[in-house]
C-alpha cells in the first residue's frame, strides 16, 4: 500500500467520522453544530480531492465508509427537513410584518 493510497483512505474515514459526529448532532438537534462540522466536512473533501488514489483492496474499503456516508447524509437531511421548513416560515412571517409596518409606517409626503 503506497502512502498516497493510505492517506486517501484515511482522508475517507475522516470524513466518515465527520458524517457520524454531523448526524449525531442533527439528532440532537444542535444545528449550529451541524454547520460548524460541515464546514470541516467540505474541507475535508476538498483535501480527499487532492489525494485519491487507490488499490483495489482499498477501493471495497471505501466503498463500505461512502455507503456510511451517504446513509448519514441522507438522514441528516430528513432530521433539517422541519427544521427548514421551520425557519422558512419564520423568515416568511418576518416579511410579512415588515411588508405591513412599511404600508402603515411609511412616510408620507404632502405637496
Amino acid at each position: 500500500m503506497s502512502s498516497t493510497s493510505s492517506a486517501t483512505l484515511n482522508q475517507y474515514k475522516v470524513i466518515a467520522d465527520l458524517s457520524q459526529r454531523m448526524l449525531g448532532e442533527a439528532r440532537s438537534q444542535h444545528w449550529g453544530q451541524v454547520i460548524a462540522l460541515s464546514q470541516e466536512y467540505t474541507q475535508a473533501v476538498e483535501l480527499l480531492k487532492q489525494i485519491n488514489q487507490l488499490n483495489d483492496s482499498e477501493r471495497l474499503a471505501r466503498r463500505q465508509l461512502l455507503t456510511k456516508i451517504l446513509e448519514d447524509d441522507a438522514e441528516i437531511r430528513l432530521l433539517a427537513a422541519p427544521e427548514l421548513r421551520r425557519l422558512g416560515h419564520i423568515l416568511g412571517d418576518i416579511k410579512r410584518q415588515q411588508t405591513v409596518v412599511n404600508a402603515y409606517c411609511s412616510p408620507t409626503y404632502s405637496s
